[in-house]
């Protein structure tokens, strides 16, 4: 379900903190089965920012009473509600599948108000559209139904999956599933396109804009060969990684390192060059 660009263009992980200027996630689906909200925490540890965009997706709440919202999806919420505590800002835009702000839990709310899309001003002076995306799927798939449905059909999926790899004494993080395998072949199939890429870009470029950052397609990407950034932060069910602006208003795409290579990953030197887009 996400495409990961060659070694050279992507920023490695480190254990310290890194201190940035913002921070955008997409696709936590906390309280989903396929959730890895504790990478997410991993992850919102080492990257201290100023700014935490949450570009949809945060929630994925529609199992009734709650009965997969875990510790680790908890601490989630209550680490950004921290740091907001602590003064940096924090910005909430609505998904697909997050539920309405007022039906949710208090305690598993971000203490900001949802809004459905925002222009960012980075340092270098360039803007971007930010929005989730879901608004150029075709109507089809925009219909609440539609989305509740696609909720349940992972759900099922993934509980059949996890059943099946008790029979088989197979740990979850030992490989890749079927499930993910089967999930990922059919996103992938359905963007093959990338025209989902173009219509974001003409929406950004209709503004006069220097691009966009979404959520959404769970297929992370930073480019500009649509003659504007393209920048989409990924997901936390599959491909692990976020959007990171730097001092200098520049966007890199990071990702999560894999949990059994973690310690090799993060001792690994940055590479000299082609790590960061100009954007």
């Amino acid at each position: 379900m996400s495409h990961r660009p060659n070694a050279a263009a992507v920023a490695d992980h480190r254990p310290s903190p890194r201190a940035c200027r913002s921070l955008f996630l997409s696709d936590l689906h906390l309280g989903a089965l396929g959730s890895k909200s504790d990478r997410v925490l991993d992850f919102l540890k080492a990257h201290r920012a100023e700014t935490y965009f949450l570009v949809g997706d945060v929630l994925d709440l529609w199992q009734p009473l709650l009965p997969h919202w875990t510790d680790e999806d908890q601490a989630v919420i209550d680490h950004l509600n921290q740091r907001q505590a602590e003064g940096a800002t924090l910005v909430y835009l609505r998904g697909n599948h997050d539920p309405h702000p007022h039906r949710a839990p208090k305690a598993a709310r971000p203490r900001v108000e949802a809004i459905d899309r925002l222009i960012h001003r980075a340092a270098n002076g360039k803007r971007y559209l930010v929005i989730h995306g879901d608004c150029v799927d075709a109507r089809l798939f925009r219909a609440h139904v539609f989305t509740r449905l696609g909720s349940r059909l992972d759900h099922a999926l993934r509980s059949l999956d996890r059943v099946l790899q008790r029979l088989w004494r197979q740990s979850p993080g030992e490989a890749r599933s079927w499930v993910e395998a089967l999930l990922g072949s059919i996103n992938t199939l359905m963007h093959a396109g990338r025209t989902h890429e173009r219509k974001l870009v003409d929406l950004a470029r209709a503004e006069g804009l220097d691009g966009v950052i979404c959520g959404h397609f769970h297929l992370a990407g930073l480019h500009d060969e649509l003659g504007l950034t393209y920048a989409n932060c990924g997901d936390w069910v599959d491909s692990t990684s976020g959007i990171v602006e730097g001092f200098d208003g520049r966007l890199q795409l990071v990702f999560a390192p894999e949990p059994e290579t973690a310690t090799d990953t993060a001792t690994a030197p940055l590479p000299a060059h082609g790590d960061l887009l100009e954007a």
